[in-house]
C-alpha cells in the first residue's frame, strides 16, 4: 500500500501543477495511477473525488475570472452528459468478463469496462500526440456540442480536458477567463458524474474498500492542491508542449494496461 501512496501522490502533486495551464487534465494520468492499484471503476470513482476537491481549490484560485455566459452554455450540456457517460459506466462494469487468462500465475481479465477505458486513453494520448488534433479548434457556436462531448468522456472515464480546451479556446476568452471557465465547467461536471457515481457504485464496491481507498484519495488530493498552488505561481512562462508529448506517450502506455487485462 505504500507504493500507492508514493505513486498515486506522485501523480496527483507533477499532473495537478502542470493541468492549469495545460491542454491535459489531472483525471488523464491520476485515473491509470489509481488503476495500478485497484479496479477499472474505483479508479475512475477515486480520481473524480480527487478531481472535484482539487477544481473546487482552483476555483478559490481563479474561478472569479471564469465567464459566466460561457459557463452557461458549456457545462449545462457537460453535466447532462457526464451523467449519461457514468451510468453508462456503472452499466459496463456490471458485464461479465470477456475472456480470462493466466501469466505469471496469476489471473487477468479482460471486461467491456477495462477495453472502453483502454480505448478512451488512447484515444485522449492521440489527441496530444497528432500535431493536427493538437492544435484543433472549434467555433464559439458549437459550445454546447463540446460541452455535451467533454461531458460525456468526462462521465465514462475521467478523460475530459483536452476536448473542454479544444472548445474553449475558440471561445474568444482572455488567459484567465479561460482558465477559470473551464475549472468551473470541470467542477459542474465533477458534481454531476459523482452524483451517479455515488447513487449507483460508492453504495457498492467503493464502500467495501473505503478505509484503504479514502486514506489514499485523501493523500492524493492534499498531494493535488500543493500540485496546483505550484502550477498557479510558477508555470506561467513554461511551455508544456514536450510535456504533453511525454503525457501522451504514457497514456498510450497505461492505455494498453487495462485493454488487455493486466490492471
Amino acid at each position: 500500500m505504500m507504493m500507492a501512496y508514493i505513486v498515486v501522490c506522485a501523480v496527483a502533486l507533477m499532473v495537478a501543477a502542470l493541468t492549469l495551464f495545460s491542454g491535459f487534465g489531472l483525471g488523464t494520468l491520476l485515473m491509470p495511477a489509481f488503476a495500478i492499484f485497484f479496479s477499472v471503476t474505483v479508479a475512475v470513482a477515486a480520481t473524480a473525488v480527487v478531481h472535484l476537491a482539487n477544481n473546487l481549490f482552483k476555483v478559490a484560485l481563479i474561478g472569479h475570472q471564469a465567464d459566466w455566459r460561457v459557463v452557461g452554455r458549456f457545462a449545462i450540456p457537460a453535466a447532462i452528459s457526464a451523467m449519461i457517460g457514468a451510468w453508462l459506466l456503472n452499466r459496463f462494469a456490471s458485464m461479465n468478463p470477456l475472456w480470462v487468462y493466466h501469466l505469471a500465475g496469476e489471473a487477468h481479465e479482460i471486461t467491456v469496462v477495462k477495453l472502453v477505458i483502454a480505448v478512451v486513453i488512447i484515444f485522449f494520448a492521440w489527441f496530444d500526440l497528432s500535431p493536427r488534433l493538437s492544435k484543433l479548434r472549434f467555433d464559439r457556436r458549437y459550445l454546447p456540442l463540446g460541452g455535451a462531448l467533454s461531458g460525456f468522456f468526462g462521465g465514462l472515464s475521467g478523460n475530459q480536458g483536452a476536448l473542454r480546451s479544444a472548445f474553449l479556446l475558440k471561445a474568444g476568452l482572455e488567459k484567465e477567463a479561460f482558465i477559470g471557465t473551464g475549472v468551473v465547467a470541470a467542477v459542474i461536471v465533477d458534481v454531476a458524474r459523482l452524483l451517479v457515481y455515488g447513487l449507483a457504485f460508492y453504495a457498492n464496491s467503493f464502500s467495501a474498500l473505503a478505509p484503504g481507498v479514502m486514506k489514499l484519495v485523501i493523500a492524493a488530493t492534499l498531494a493535488a492542491f500543493i500540485g496546483s498552488y505550484i502550477g498557479r505561481r510558477l508555470l506561467q512562462k513554461v511551455t508544456l508542449c514536450t510535456v504533453q508529448r511525454i503525457v501522451g506517450v504514457t497514456l498510450i502506455l497505461l492505455g494498453i494496461a487495462p485493454g488487455i487485462g493486466l490492471v
